[in-house]
């Protein structure tokens, strides 16, 4: 059984590892990590969300969401199915593009976000190959904000600080909420 970390807990903050061998126990965490994305109805799931501190997460965007506002056509016709990124690097970023963002790890909260328009990422897939990959719009956006989460940072730590301010007291509870259960979780077992 699969549990979300929510807003406050530390591993959220952790600098992830980075996966050192693609085996049978990587691959099962890769298909927990999409089966989960899919049913919460994410677009983006990364391991430190569920407790794994290591280097992986998974991106999908639904072709209806992964197109052009000025022409609709499909911006990464390539993709029509669940990625998983294993130890992700950005090779390059351009444009800008701004946009609403919310996360399975802190539900009910949304905010606009600026992000790169287009990104270049290398990874490694599911059979342990060396990939390169473009991706542009509402993928690019899945892709920065889960390699965030791979790095400790949250999409709340980007917002405008005029937004940090209106978010803040809902973060606090959160938290608050997140220390309670942790340290519930200490006491009981």
């Amino acid at each position: 059984m699969i549990q979300m970390f929510t807003y406050g807990h530390p591993v959220l903050r952790n600098m992830a590892g980075p996966v050192r061998d693609v085996d049978k126990n990587v691959r099962k965490m890769a298909d927990g990590l999409v089966e989960f994305m899919l049913e919460r109805h994410g677009v983006g799931l990364a391991a430190p969300q569920v407790g794994e501190s290591v280097r992986i997460f998974s991106v999908f965007v639904p072709p209806r969401y992964d197109c052009s506002e000025a022409d609709g056509r499909r911006l990464n016709p390539e993709i029509n199915e669940p990625l998983v990124m294993i130890n992700p690097v950005l090779t390059t970023e351009t444009g800008v593009q701004n946009g609403e963002e919310g996360c399975l790890s802190i539900p009910g909260v949304f905010a606009p976000v600026r992000r790169a328009y287009e990104v270049a990422v290398s990874f490694i897939d599911l059979r342990g190959r060396r990939r390169q990959l473009t991706v542009k719009g509402l993928v690019a956006r899945a892709v920065q904000h889960e390699l965030d989460h791979l790095n400790g940072v949250l999409f709340v730590d980007r917002v405008s600080p005029l937004k940090k301010i209106s978010l803040a007291a809902r973060l606090r509870r959160m938290k608050r909420a997140a220390e309670r259960e942790i340290a519930g979780a200490d006491i009981g077992g």
